[in-house]
């Protein structure tokens, strides 16, 4: 609360300097007319530039009486544009300005039409909506018109060599261990669960998200897959605009308001942000048979579970430009992300000896468990430029705090008795602080060689209490077992710098090499656990070639560490379910990622790309769950019986070797198509199972289609398809989901409305996961329920943003860069 306060207090210090700063400025003021009618022109852009640099130093619009006024501007000698569309550019040259002078009024200003009617313009260009860059595919999801009624989760789907199966699980080219980043910081909210994060942010409230599959070495070298940064929505617009987005379904709801303030070159912005993803039943089934020595036992359960999901979110940020050089940028966000799940089964056991029935059992299960995190996080960032360009300072201070609590009981009854025989209690709450302090350089040795260096610290400290309560049967009460009950404290220290080079080779090649280090050192109180400190040495390397047309090849390399999180080291053992018991692993050591990737990109004239990767990633200490069978299973001093323990462990090498094509095609100037197209062989060492290897192969497509209407009414359908692969302990299956939507834009395209439907001739998708062991089988089959239908309300407030250039001071870019 002390951060909180004082965070309030130095915005309100800051918007009164920068307030004062303001009245020292001059000030110009016009109204725009239309010559033939005299009406207000509104949304005309003005452009103020300084005709001794030539730059333009801010700008504005007119409103909806075709008034502007621009304040805050030094003396000087200045040209103004006035421009609209179908309108007449209009220019006013050598407007001086001095110390002192009173505002200066321009009066009337008239624009006459173009010579070509308005209804006679066609407008080919169009918003890119992919962009494939030298390290990275980033997806503008603010010019996905029919994504804005969804969660992050909806347009992750979307991005090119991502994928998120039905259960919410992201990967990048394949590989699950990804680091996620908001605005291109941390965040302890991800550790806990990511898909509850990700459900939970309006996809309204996303500008863009960048899949870096190969991360350079300024880059945090943490994620073995790659980064996804999820960057929200910015603003640089003068005055006061903001947007409102409702989302009402039969499986989720949502409400997102944005609210953005600037004057001159400071500017506020706030958020807030509801999610609630609705009650929906679960059926499951498994049918599971063990062997020990000549006992066989079947295990059949059939049940369901009823789960729901809720997140808020909140934040405020302020953003200052203390000069044309210097900016200071601020945040401080809220989240608070809950689910649940109620569950009730029907159990019969039976076992035999060589053939012969020895017993069976019929039982009843009750269940519940529920989960959450409440994270508040912060950030200063202050940027400095020098007088060469690209020669920049960058000093970050982001960190977070997160309260995750997670917790379970399940109670089992014979089917033929009224009282309970066994149950379990187990709560888990814990606090897991994030700290990130890092400093960058970028220095300009000549036009074509740019070295960058920097330094950073991560600090984590995780507090876990797990106490549990076993049932006594012959009281009817749980009492506590401190054998199970524990107390977990883990510390890590990662302590990295880098060093990183981009040049022109020949003036041929276009290179960018660096190499970075890490030290980890990590404390952990857990009872005969010990982790010894290591250090990564993370070489990094691109080479790239331009070809006319647009065209590019690269050639990449990149060597990445995944380190468990939070849900992964923690040891609680989940006995919501006690013949399917999952738990932690502290003693997990990091995963070593080596990455090459050879890709071909194009951009066509008319808005198309394309873009094809060969890709080879290979993963040492590959982390994966890892089931085990137990005949009788000691967890203190209770005993379970015909139990498979889950546990994720270090299995040993994954290859993964790939094909990624992905691309946008506008067939004509309504239709436009993306699809996404990735081959995986993948081949695991099992290290467990003396070398044993597993292979297989997993194809994976999705396709994209949108109709643009008359009337500002657009059409889309989406399908996504993986299939079935091969996995260590068994097969995964395959999935296939579709969606359909259309969304219609009023009210000058202020606002739209938008009708959703997902899968909606198939209630369920149907899954079979088979887990397979030396004296164990199991195929558990699960109806996830997934049709839905949504319809959505937007709408934009304000001043709407014009294209321009730098406004004043402005000379960084808006969207926030990875941190190092």
């Amino acid at each position: 609360m002390k951060f909180i306060y004082y965070s309030f207090s130095f915005f309100l210090l800051l918007s009164f300097s920068t307030f004062a700063q303001s009245k020292t400025g001059l000030k110009i003021t016009g109204k725009v007319l239309d010559t033939a009618t005299n009406q207000p022109i509104e949304y005309a852009s003005i452009g103020v530039t300084d005709q001794q640099t030539n730059k333009m130093i801010t700008g504005t619009i007119t409103d909806a009486n075709g008034a502007f006024e621009i304040t805050g501007i030094l003396p000087g000698t200045f040209t103004i544009s006035i421009d609209f569309v179908g309108y007449q550019k209009k220019t006013l040259k050598d407007i001086a300005l001095k110390a002192g002078d009173k505002p200066l009024a321009l009066n009337t200003i008239l624009l006459t039409t173009s010579v070509k009617a308005l209804d006679e313009v066609t407008v080919v260009g169009q918003a890119a909506i992919v962009e494939n860059q030298i390290d990275k595919i980033v997806y503008n999801a603010a010019n996905d018109i029919t994504s804005q009624g969804g969660a992050a989760i909806d347009v992750l789907k979307k991005v090119p060599q991502v994928t998120v199966d039905i259960d919410g699980n992201v990967e990048l080219q394949g590989n699950p261990n990804i680091r996620f980043l908001i605005n291109g910081k941390p965040s302890s909210v991800f550790g806990n669960s990511l898909a509850d994060a990700l459900a939970s942010i309006p996809a309204s409230q996303i500008k863009s998200i960048e899949a870096i599959t190969s991360p350079g070495a300024k880059y945090d070298a943490q994620g073995t897959g790659g980064i996804i940064n999820i960057i929200l929505k910015d603003n640089r617009v003068q005055g006061i605009n903001g947007s409102i987005n409702l989302t009402a379904g039969t499986r989720l709801e949502n409400g997102s308001a944005n609210l953005n303030y600037r004057r001159n070159n400071f500017g506020v912005n706030a958020f807030f942000s509801g999610n609630e993803q609705l009650n929906s039943r679960k059926p499951s089934t498994q049918d599971r048979t063990s062997t020990n020595a000549r006992t066989v036992t079947r295990l059949l359960q059939d049940g369901y579970q009823d789960f729901r999901r809720s997140g808020y979110r909140a934040g405020i940020g302020f953003d200052w430009d203390i000069n044309k050089k210097t900016a200071l940028i601020g945040a401080l966000g809220y989240n608070d992300f809950r689910n649940r799940s109620d569950g009730f089964t029907q159990i019969q056991q039976s076992v035999t000896e060589g053939g012969i029935p020895i017993s069976s059992s019929n039982i009843v299960r009750n269940s519940n468990s529920k989960g959450g995190i409440l994270d508040v996080d912060w950030s200063l960032n202050y940027k400095r430029k020098f007088n060469k360009e690209k020669q920049e300072l960058d000093i970050l201070y982001s960190a977070s705090i997160g309260k995750p609590d997670n917790s379970y009981s399940q109670v089992q009854t014979y089917a033929d008795a009224g009282l309970p025989y066994s149950g379990t209690l187990g709560h888990t709450p814990g606090t897991d602080r994030q700290t990130n302090i890092s400093l960058d350089y970028a220095h300009p040795v000549t036009k074509k060689f740019l070295v960058e260096t920097g330094i950073k610290t991560v600090i984590q400290h995780i507090n876990t209490v797990a106490d549990i309560s076993v049932f006594n049967a012959s009281s009817g009460n749980y009492s506590s077992d401190p054998t199970q009950s524990y107390q977990l404290d883990y510390q890590m220290k990662v302590y990295a710098g880098y060093l990183s080079t981009t040049f022109s080779l020949f003036n041929y090649l276009n290179i960018k090499a660096g190499a970075r280090y890490e030290h980890t050192s990590v404390l952990i109180d857990f009872p005969n656990t010990s982790i010894p400190a290591y250090d990564n040495f993370l070489p990094s390397f691109v080479v790239s070639r331009d070809f006319k047309h647009d065209q590019s090849f690269k050639l990449a390399f990149t060597r990445r560490i995944e380190r468990a999180e939070y849900d992964e080291i923690n040891p609680f053992k989940n006995l919501s379910d006690p013949y399917n018991i999952t738990a932690g692993n502290p003693l997990l050591k990091p995963e070593i990622g080596n990455n090459f990737e050879l890709g071909y990109s194009r951009s066509f004239k008319n808005g198309g790309n394309v873009y094809v990767a060969l890709f080879e990633r290979i993963n040492t200490n590959d982390i994966k769950p890892y089931t085990t069978f137990y005949p009788t299973y000691q967890i203190g001093d209770s005993t379970y019986q015909n139990v498979s323990v889950t546990i994720r462990q270090n299995i040993g090498i994954e290859y993964n070797s790939g094909l990624s094509i992905s691309g946008s095609v506008p067939l004509t100037d309504h239709l436009n198509i993306r699809g996404n197209l990735m081959a995986t062989h993948k081949s695991v060492v099992n290290s467990l199972l003396a070398g044993n290897v597993t292979n297989g192969m997993n194809y994976r497509f999705n396709l994209n289609a949108t109709y643009q209407l008359p009337k500002d009414l657009i059409l889309e359908g989406f399908g996504n398809y993986s299939s079935a692969i091969n996995t260590i302990q068994g097969k995964r299956p395959q999935q296939f989901t579709y969606n359909l939507a259309f969304r219609k834009q009023f009210w000058h395209k202020k606002a739209s409305i938008g009708i959703t439907a997902t899968n909606p001739f198939n209630q369920y998708i149907h899954q079979v996961i088979t887990v397979r062991t030396a004296n164990y089988l199991s195929y558990n089959t699960i109806l996830v329920p997934y049709r839905s239908f949504g319809i959505s309300f937007t709408y934009k407030f304000g001043k709407l943003e014009f294209k321009k250039g730098k406004e004043p001071g402005n000379e960084f870019i808006n969207a926030p860069s990875v941190e190092n």
